[in-house]
């Protein structure tokens, strides 16, 4: 990116880790857009650490050629506009960069190990991101991938060298939404494993226990108490099946369907025999009506 790199560092160069001797080694120099610049390219960096003891004094930090695999450990770099990192092994990317690095305005994942379009996802969280190049990258290669990208980072001007077109914001509008949108069906659909169990079945244990407290309170209706089901807490193999279902669902789907049936006292066995004695009804259905025709 320079135009003025010096011909030597000021020492040597330590491979590994980004420590802060590496940093203040480092050739430092103007580029030729104008943008002070340290030169961290090709040390073997596995992750990014300690540029706080840049204290915020560069546009521009070229991170190419290493071996980084998260985009992640900034500290608080609002004057940063430019961040290069082509050739790495990045695959993930943090969330909430907005907090340290919410001035970026040019980002190089060129060469990457990205593969997942919900992988882009958090550069959405950069306010200002203009230019942005992921080709290289394995998720460059789904059909897909330009629309979404435009989608998440409405702010683009160039994607992978290529000017962002108005025709390419509205096909991408139709297809994903606005980035609100977007955003507003995340926060609904989000979903963690194990998150809000077993206090869902807990919750399932509660409720029956007030539907039985009723039933004792009005006392007109003894057979209502008596098929009332037990208060007590889940048993730790019960815990155990919860936390087994949890991780084997698939889809949002299977985990909306395993809380629900939670919230009606059903252990996942019950939940099991259930879909089977539904499936084989539907069996049956299907039969009769080969039969009827």
């Amino acid at each position: 990116m320079g135009d003025a790199r010096p011909t030597g560092s000021l020492g040597p160069r330590l491979a590994g880790r980004l420590t802060a001797d590496l940093i203040l080694r480092s050739p430092q120099y103007m580029s030729c857009i104008k943008y002070y610049e340290i030169d961290l390219r090709g040390n073997k960096i596995g992750a990014i650490e300690n540029l706080g003891v840049t204290e915020n004094q560069f546009d521009s930090i070229d991170l190419s050629d290493n071996a980084i695999v998260r985009l992640e450990g900034f500290p608080r770099l609002p004057r940063l506009k430019m961040l290069l990192l082509s050739n790495n092994r990045i695959a993930k990317i943090a969330r909430n960069l907005e907090a340290s690095v919410g001035h970026l305005e040019s980002l190089v994942l060129t060469n990457n190990k990205i593969s997942e379009l919900r992988d882009i996802d958090p550069l959405s969280s950069l306010p200002k991101l203009t230019t942005l190049s992921i080709s290289g990258n394995p998720v460059a290669l789904k059909k897909e991938y330009r629309l979404y990208t435009i989608s998440r980072c409405p702010k683009l001007k160039v994607l992978d060298f290529k000017k962002v077109k108005q025709k390419e914001r509205e096909q991408a509008e139709k297809l994903y939404g606005t980035l609100e949108q977007q955003r507003q069906q995340q926060d609904g659909n989000t979903f963690e494993p194990g998150e809000g169990l077993p206090e869902a079945a807990a919750a399932a244990m509660d409720t029956d226990e007030a539907a039985a407290q009723a039933g004792d309170e009005e006392g007109a209706n003894g057979e209502a108490a008596a098929a009332a089901k037990p208060t007590a807490a889940p048993s730790a193999e019960q815990l155990t099946a919860i936390k087994a279902a949890v991780a084997n669902a698939q889809t949002l789907e299977d985990a909306w369907r395993l809380e629900q049936a939670l919230k009606a006292g059903d252990m996942p066995s019950a939940l099991a025999r259930k879909e089977e004695e539904e499936q084989q009804r539907q069996q049956q259905d299907i039969a009769a009506a080969m039969d009827e025709g």
